[in-house]
């Protein structure tokens, strides 16, 4: 059995300043998850199991290079975080693994039960892949050599979520450690550590729809490919610090999963033992992320999509995904864009925070003059045209086909953004506001094997 590296989510200083985490009743998710970390630990040592904890003043690169400089390929490494949403009612446990990595998924599957065994009133979020986060990656899922999770213990914005994490703090503790406990006896030291030095499985790799003629091979459960392939598909991956490189017999391999991030749809079949990549460029020709254009989903697979993420949107805005597509057409502006910021904003429609559902505000736009509570519109179909209105007036300087009804189009710099990523620091102050579009955005084309 390995050794098991801790990390409390937040508590380190990033450029200079302390990251706190999120701060809710008087507390901080980096005070909550510190000493939820230190009872792991205790708990962990008290049953004879060598774990090191990351020091709290680290920022998150540095978290991660300090676990990279003494983990073991028999080693394991999870990170403890506290969620925190506007709508106070959302609660429950949830542990993301590294996408497209069935076997990092029962590790998290396991984590995750053990913890709900000890502390059955928090709610099951699941076990998730990364690409479901709001950016579509987890750094400590991909860049870590060691298996490595990150948990979501529960929601500190929601009173009872918080409760159970002050109160049952014990109880939550012994949990996960029976969950690392588990985990690491079921990573095989004796066929890493001969992987290590001997030969990898390998597995074979299909590129839109056609065997590669190299295989790839299977390093800790994750497809890894040649470089020489990444070149092929006009990806240059490189200088790139967010993609993991290993050589292997005289060959640099790197993560399948990273070319994700290259607009490359990435699957894996167990029966067949093949990485299958698909790039979106032979479905989406140019851009993806420019604003002005077509759509490429059907109203069914947007609906779909809608239902998967929360089946309750529909049965509120039945006509969502239709108004999108429509409104979209009209004005010239993609409409899968559109709907994924949708998304965004509205948390699959789930709405939370200042503005309500009845507001048919589906873009977070400010009302003239300001106000916490938003602008608001008479029906669904307006409230997307507002939102299809301010996107064109970002995206470029062509003229309004609809009588206006976006109440800042006029506040807006004509053609100021044309791509997602411009979006960032003006629609909303976050600096990867873009990347949580074009997250939603590829698991939409995913989902609908359009990438």
């Amino acid at each position: 059995m390995g050794r098991i590296f801790l990390s409390a989510g937040h508590g380190g200083y990033e450029n200079g300043a302390y990251d706190a985490g999120s701060t809710v009743a008087g507390t901080t998710e980096a005070r909550e998850m510190i000493l939820t970390r230190d009872l792991v630990m205790t708990e962990l040592r008290s049953r004879g199991i060598e774990v090191l904890s990351v020091p709290d003043d680290l920022s998150a690169d540095a978290t991660l290079n300090w676990i990279r400089t003494r983990a073991r390929a028999t080693d394991v490494a999870l990170e403890l975080h506290a969620d925190s949403f506007p709508n106070t009612a959302l609660r429950g446990s949830s542990v993301f693994y590294i996408a497209n990595n069935e076997q990092r998924r029962q590790h998290a599957e396991v984590l995750l039960l053990s913890l709900l065994r000890r502390v059955p009133q928090l709610p099951n979020r699941g076990a998730k892949p990364d690409t479901a986060t709001a950016i579509g990656s987890l750094a400590f899922c991909r860049l870590l050599t060691c298996p490595s999770l990150q948990m979501e213990v529960g929601f500190l914005s929601n009173p009872d979520d918080r409760f159970l994490i002050q109160n049952r703090r014990r109880d939550i503790a012994v949990g996960i450690a029976d969950g690392l406990v588990s985990w690491s006896r079921s990573v095989d030291p004796g066929t890493l550590e001969r992987a290590a030095t001997t030969s990898y499985p390998t597995c074979n790799i299909s590129i839109n729809g056609q065997i590669y003629g190299e295989q790839g091979i299977i390093v800790n459960g994750n497809a890894y490919i040649p470089i020489d392939l990444a070149d092929r598909l006009g990806v240059d991956v490189s200088r790139d610090p967010n993609v993991v490189k290993i050589n292997y017999q005289n060959i640099v391999y790197i993560k399948a999963v990273d070319l994700r991030n290259y607009n490359i749809s990435i699957e894996w079949s167990a029966a067949t033992r093949t990485v299958s990549l698909r790039s979106i460029f032979q479905i989406c020709p140019g851009q993806i992320d420019k604003i002005t254009g077509h759509g490429n989903t059907s109203e069914v697979q947007l609906m779909m999509f809608l239902k998967a993420n929360h089946e309750e949107g529909l049965l509120q805005f039945p006509d969502i995904c239709r108004l999108y597509r429509e409104e979209g057409a009209i004005e010239g502006i993609n409409y899968d864009i559109a709907f994924s910021q949708m998304c965004v904003e509205t948390n699959f429609l789930r709405f939370g925070g200042n503005i309500k559902p009845s507001q048919n505000n589906f873009a977070g736009l400010g009302a003239v003059g300001g106000g916490d509570e938003g602008a608001s519109f008479p029906s669904a179909r307006i409230g997307v045209r507002a939102h299809i209105q301010h996107l064109k007036a970002y995206a470029n300087t062509e003229p309004v086909v609809q009588e206006i009804v976006d109440p800042r189009f006029n506040f807006v710099t004509r053609g100021i953004a044309p791509l997602v990523y411009m979006l960032s620091g003006r629609w909303s102050p976050a600096a990867d506001y873009g990347d949580k579009i074009l997250a939603i955005l590829k698991r939409l084309y995913e989902a609908s094997k359009l990438m």
